[in-house]
C-alpha cells in the first residue's frame, strides 16, 4: 500500500524524468533538422567562403655567364609604409618609444631625413585625420627589414614583401639581357627569350572560412610554388665589360653615334660577346631611350658592302672554276654593256686586277666583273647558304636582313650585289658567315645559350646547332688566304695586326639609307669583320660604327678591331701563330 509520504517524491521523479524526456526529444528533433533536414541552408549560413586562399609566388630563375657569374636574379625587397592614424592613437596613450624618437630611428636605418618622416605624417594626418597611409620608402633590403622589424613599430609600421629583378653587373650585356616591366613581364632580350626556363610557377594555399573569418580546422591545402630555373649563357662577361667599354671610347672618339662588338667561337658558333654602345643599365630603364633598350647587335641591319666581297669570290671561285690569281682588267670606272656604272673609292688606270688584288684594294669594279662570271641566281644562292635574309637566333627583336629575290635586280643592282649593296645584314648574320670561311667551309648556327638548369638540378641543354657544309674546303682555304693578304697588303694593315698571331680582315662602308629610296649624303656605316689565327682559327671579330664623323671610312673602325681582337686573344690564352704566312699574293696579273 503506497503512502501519502511515498507518492509525493515518485510523483516528482516522473515529472522531472518527463521534462528531461522533453527536452532530449527537442534536442533531437532540433539535430535532425540542423543536419539533415536544413543541412544545405545552414552550411551556406555558417560558411562566409569556400575555397578562400592565397597565391605563394616562387622566384624568377638566374641568368649566369659562361662561367656561372650571375648576371641576372630576384631577390626580396621591402616597401615601407605608416598608418598616420596609429600614430596619433599612439602618441596620445604616452608610449614607450614617443614618435619624435621613433621617426629619427626609422630614419637612421632607411636613410629617409627624420624631418621628413613626419612631416609626410603630419601632411596626411592634416589631410584626413583618419589617414591610415603615408609613404616610408620602397626597396629596402633584407638587413633594413629585420632593423626596422625590431623596433616594434609593427602597430604603424608596415613592410610588405615583393620580388624584385637585381643585375649586379649594371649595363654589362644589359642589351642582351633585356628587362621586366612593372608587371613583371619580360619585355626584351634573353629575359623574353627564355621565359619558358626563367618563369616560376607559383603556388597556392587554400582553405575555408567560417562566417567571422576564422579558419576551419582541417580545411588547409598547400600546393608548393615552383621557382624558375638558371639560364646558362655562352656570354663571357669579363670580356664583354671590356669591349663594351672599349667600343663605347672608340665610337665616341670617332663622333659615331654607336658601335658593336661581336664574338663569335669558330669551332662551336657560340656568341662569346655581344658588347655595344650606348648600353643599357636594366637596373635604372629611366636612364635609357626606347631605342637604346633593345640590342641593336640583332635589331639593326645594314648593306654588308665590302665585307662581302668574299662571298662573291666564293660564288665565282666555286661556279665559274677561279683561283686567287684569276685575272679581270677594270679601271675605277667602269660602264657596263646594260648601262650600269660603277665606279671605286679611289681613282685608277685599268688594272689586271687578280681576284686576290680586287679583295685587297676592295675594288667595286673587279668584283663586278668577277662577280657576273656566274649567273645572279647562283649568286643569290650563296647570298642564302652565307646567311643572308635569316635570322642567326631568333633572339627577340632579331631582324632577318633583307635579300631581294633576283627578278628584283635591275641593271645596277645585278652589280651592286657583288659588292655589298641592295641587300642587309646584321653583325650577327656578318659574323657567321665568316665563321664558315674560318672553320673550313662549315656553318654551324650561331648560339648565345648553353643550358637551363631546373631548381632540382635537371640540366637541360641546348639543342646542338645545325652543320652544314656551304663551301668546299678548298675553296674555304683559298678564301681564308685572301683575307690574310687583305689584312697585310691592305690599306689599314698597320693599324690592325696583332702581335703574335696571323689575322685576317675585311672593310665594310655601307651607305645609309635616308628613309625615302636613296642615301644619306656623306654618312656612313662602318666595319670590319675577321678572324684568328689563321693557321689555326679560333674567334671571329666583327666591329661596326653608327655614322662614324671624324674618319667616315671603314679605317675607322681599325683600332677597335684591334684591340677587340687582341683582347680576345689573352681572354681566351690562345696560342699564338706558329706557322709563318704563306707568299704574298699578287694583286694584279
Amino acid at each position: 500500500m503506497t503512502t501519502r509520504a511515498t507518492r509525493g517524491p515518485r510523483r516528482r521523479t516522473v515529472v522531472a524524468l518527463a521534462v528531461i524526456l522533453s527536452i532530449l526529444v527537442a534536442f533531437v528533433v532540433r539535430l535532425i533538422d540542423i543536419q539533415v533536414v536544413s543541412a544545405d541552408e545552414h552550411v551556406s549560413q555558417s560558411l562566409e567562403h569556400i575555397g578562400d586562399g592565397s597565391t605563394i609566388p616562387g622566384q624568377r630563375g638566374s641568368i649566369v655567364d659562361s662561367e656561372g657569374t650571375v648576371l641576372a636574379s630576384s631577390v626580396m625587397v621591402y616597401d615601407a609604409q605608416l598608418s598616420p592614424q596609429v600614430i596619433r592613437l599612439t602618441e596620445e596613450k604616452d608610449p614607450a618609444l614617443p614618435w619624435a624618437e621613433a621617426s629619427e630611428k626609422i630614419a637612421a636605418i632607411t636613410g629617409v631625413p627624420g624631418d621628413e618622416i613626419r612631416k609626410r605624417v603630419s601632411d596626411a594626418l592634416a589631410e584626413n585625420p583618419n589617414s591610415q597611409y603615408a609613404p616610408l620608402k620602397t626597396g629596402l633590403n633584407t638587413e633594413q627589414y629585420i632593423a626596422l622589424r625590431d623596433l616594434g613599430l609593427g602597430s604603424y609600421l608596415a613592410l610588405k614583401p615583393r620580388e624584385t629583378r637585381v643585375y649586379p653587373n649594371g649595363a654589362v650585356a644589359g642589351n642582351v639581357l633585356g628587362f621586366l616591366d612593372n608587371t613583371g613581364e619580360a619585355k626584351a632580350g634573353v629575359e623574353q627569350l627564355e621565359q619558358a626556363c626563367l618563369a616560376p610557377v607559383d603556388g597556392e594555399k587554400t582553405y575555408r572560412k567560417g562566417k567571422y573569418g576564422v579558419v576551419i580546422p582541417g580545411s588547409e591545402s598547400v600546393t608548393d610554388a615552383v621557382d624558375g630555373g638558371t639560364v646558362q649563357l655562352t656570354i663571357n662577361s669579363d670580356l664583354q665589360w671590356y669591349l663594351q667599354q672599349m667600343v663605347g671610347e672608340e665610337a665616341q672618339k670617332q663622333g659615331a653615334k654607336g658601335g658593336t662588338v661581336t664574338v663569335v667561337e669558330v669551332g662551336t658558333g657560340k656568341i662569346r660577346a655581344a658588347a655595344e654602345w650606348p648600353a643599357m643599365d636594366p637596373n635604372d630603364l629611366d636612364s635609357s631611350t626606347p631605342e637604346t633598350r633593345y640590342s641593336q647587335i640583332f635589331h639593326r641591319d645594314f648593306e654588308p658592302g665590302s665585307t662581302f666581297k668574299a662571298i662573291t669570290a666564293a660564288a665565282a671561285m666555286e661556279g665559274a672554276g677561279l683561283t686567287p690569281l684569276s685575272t679581270v682588267t677594270a679601271s675605277s670606272r667602269e660602264t657596263f654593256p646594260n648601262g650600269a656604272v660603277v665606279n671605286d673609292a679611289f681613282s685608277h688606270p685599268a688594272y689586271n686586277y687578280t681576284l686576290a688584288g680586287g679583295l685587297i684594294d676592295s675594288s667595286n669594279t673587279a668584283l663586278s666583273k668577277f662577280g657576273t662570271m656566274v649567273a645572279p641566281e647562283v649568286r643569290y644562292d650563296y647570298l642564302q647558304r652565307f646567311g643572308v635574309g635569316q635570322k642567326t637566333l631568333d633572339f627577340p627583336s632579331e631582324v632577318g636582313g633583307i635579300l631581294h629575290p633576283v627578278s628584283d635586280w635591275d641593271s645596277q643592282s645585278l652589280y651592286t650585289t657583288t659588292f655589298g649593296q641592295y641587300f642587309t645584314v646584321t653583325a650577327p648574320q656578318l659574323a657567321g658567315a665568316y665563321q664558315a670561311i674560318a672553320n673550313g667551309g662549315e656553318k654551324i648556327d650561331l648560339s648565345m645559350v648553353e643550358s637551363c638548369t631546373a631548381p632540382d638540378g635537371t640540366v637541360t641543354e641546348t639543342p646542338k646547332p645545325k652543320h652544314e657544309q656551304i663551301v668546299k674546303e678548298q675553296t674555304a682555304a683559298d678564301l681564308t688566304r685572301m683575307l690574310e693578304n687583305v689584312a697585310v697588303q691592305g690599306g689599314n694593315a698597320d693599324r690592325i695586326q696583332v702581335p703574335g698571331y696571323r689575322v685576317t680582315s675585311k672593310t665594310g662602308t655601307a651607305q645609309v639609307s635616308d628613309g625615302k629610296g636613296g642615301y644619306k649624303a656623306g654618312v656612313y656605316y662602318t666595319s670590319m669583320v675577321g678572324f684568328a689565327p689563321v693557321d689555326d682559327p679560333q674567334y671571329v671579330v666583327v666591329v661596326t660604327l653608327d655614322e662614324p664623323t671624324k674618319v667616315v671610312s671603314s679605317a675607322a673602325t681599325a683600332s677597335a678591331f684591334q684591340k677587340a681582337m687582341t683582347q680576345v686573344m689573352k681572354t681566351y690564352r690562345v696560342m699564338p701563330s706558329s706557322v709563318p704566312m704563306d707568299a704574298l699574293l699578287p694583286k694584279f696579273g
